[in-house]
């Protein structure tokens, strides 16, 4: 579990296929003293398990699925990432609850920068939509945001000067890739509200 929050971003230094996936190496900008491996650590939003570890950098696997479902499959050596790790009993959650399972790839659809600061509207899986909300929060690329506005296609969030400077998201441009993951109270409450409405909920079989 994570909440949002960007302390950490690395590099990627290389990527291998094998049998399962990849593997792929990072470079850390700055030093995790936390983190063990083994440990969970989200890249881009995407939860994948440290390996590997030294105090310069950091490997994992990316399953198949991962490769398909993410953009972590298109990234290029060279690639900045926004990295965070796990939280743990009793850290303050001050973005909010992420589980670094990715719902879908977006797409910005275009930045319209004020000053120091930026809207940015994002195109998101016609699935995901019923999941977005005003006032909700959305995580783009591992970063928690807050939704400002939604319209047919997609919705909109304001990036801060701070997110910007300390975040990948400071650099997006127009038609890029991003990672999305929907509010998992929204996940929840729309599955129940499906499930009630097809009458599910009172045909539970042994």
């Amino acid at each position: 579990m994570f909440t949002g929050l960007i302390r950490y971003r690395g590099e990627l230094l290389s990527r291998q296929g094998n049998d399962n996936g990849e593997r792929i190496v990072f470079a850390l900008h700055n030093e995790i003293p936390s983190l063990k491996e083994g440990d969970s650590i989200a890249v881009n939003g995407v939860c994948l398990t440290a390996l590997e570890l030294s105090a310069q950098s950091i490997a994992a696997d990316l399953s198949r699925e991962t490769l398909a479902l993410s953009t972590l499959g298109q990234l290029d050596p060279g690639a900045v990432v926004n990295l965070e790790t796990s939280l743990r009993l009793g850290d303050s959650l001050d973005g909010h609850l992420v589980s670094g399972h990715v719902d879908g790839v977006g797409y910005v659809r275009k930045i319209e920068l004020e000053e120091l600061s930026a809207r940015v509207w994002v195109n998101a899986p016609s699935k995901l939509m019923p999941l977005i909300a005003v006032k909700g929060s959305i995580t783009l690329d591992g970063v928690s945001l807050t939704v400002n506005a939604v319209d047919q296609n997609g919705f909109c969030v304001q990036l801060i000067p701070h997110t910007r400077q300390l975040t990948t998201l400071g650099a997006l441009q127009a038609g890029q890739a991003i990672n999305l993951e929907a509010d998992m109270l929204a996940r929840y409450v729309t599955r129940y509200l499906s499930a009630s409405a097809a009458g599910l909920d009172d045909k539970i079989k042994p």
